[in-house]
């Protein structure tokens, strides 16, 4: 959902960019101790090139969030749980943080044990391209929707409307389909043919939180059926 800045004063860029820092170091942090905590040592080449790349896609992200919609991330870093539909609860929480976590420590664990062996080069590389894939994805949607919020909500009082431009015009949903390059990538990238299951969890959580959005806001948001009807896939383009 797109909307124009509201009325009122700027929003504060400094405490936006360290809100976003903020979250990023606990992210980093979580998702570093996940990986090598399982793995059981840290010299592991693979897992530092996973978080590098998580890093600078928040980075990335970030600066240019700062400069264009702080209020975006001061939303994303401030608003509680308790806001969020009561089926979207549980959901937010395994794709945004739980599934991704499960990937990382059964990856880890497959790195420890050596479940997964002679996991070709190219594969690693065809996991680094999807997550890559996958940031600059959701780094699109959420510079198209100035309400890209991490959990359904729905506020005409605030002069929501659907947001038809940027990959927008493709899918419905492409902030999901983002979450499904990256958590199929992951395990790929670390050479974890194990982490693939929890990946296909994670990504399963996804297709549902999909559906019931669609749902929401076909039901509540206006003009929302006319976008549907114009741009045909929820998620994948010519699939579903």
């Amino acid at each position: 959902m797109e909307t124009s800045i509201k009325d009122g004063k700027d929003p504060d860029r400094r405490s936006a960019a360290v809100r976003w820092s903020v979250q990023t170091l606990v992210f980093l942090l979580i998702f570093g101790a996940s990986l090598f905590l399982s793995a059981g040592h840290i010299d592991w080449p693979w897992g530092w090139l996973y978080l590098a790349v998580y890093l600078s896609g928040q980075i990335a992200i970030g600066f240019n969030l700062v400069s264009s919609n702080p209020e975006l991330i001061t939303d994303r870093t401030s608003i509680k749980r308790s806001t969020a539909r009561s089926w979207d609860r549980p959901l937010s929480g395994i794709v945004s943080l739980f599934g991704p976590i499960f990937i990382l420590i059964v990856s880890g664990l497959d790195e420890r044990w050596g479940w997964s062996t002679g996991v070709p080069l190219a594969v690693r590389g065809f996991g680094l391209v999807l997550i890559v894939l996958g940031t600059l994805l959701v780094a699109w949607a959420m510079f198209s929707n100035r309400y890209f919020y991490g959990f359904v909500r729905v506020q005409e009082d605030q002069g929501h409307r659907v947001a038809t431009g940027g990959p927008y015009r493709f899918v419905r949903h492409p902030g999901y389909l983002s979450g499904i390059l990256a958590d199929l990538g992951t395990p790929l990238l670390l050479g974890s043919w194990w982490g693939l299951l929890p990946a296909g969890f994670t990504v399963a959580a996804l297709i549902l939180r999909t559906a019931l959005e669609d749902r929401t806001l076909q039901n509540e948001m206006p003009g929302y059926t006319e976008y549907a009807r114009q741009v045909r896939y929820r998620l994948i383009p010519l699939i579903w």
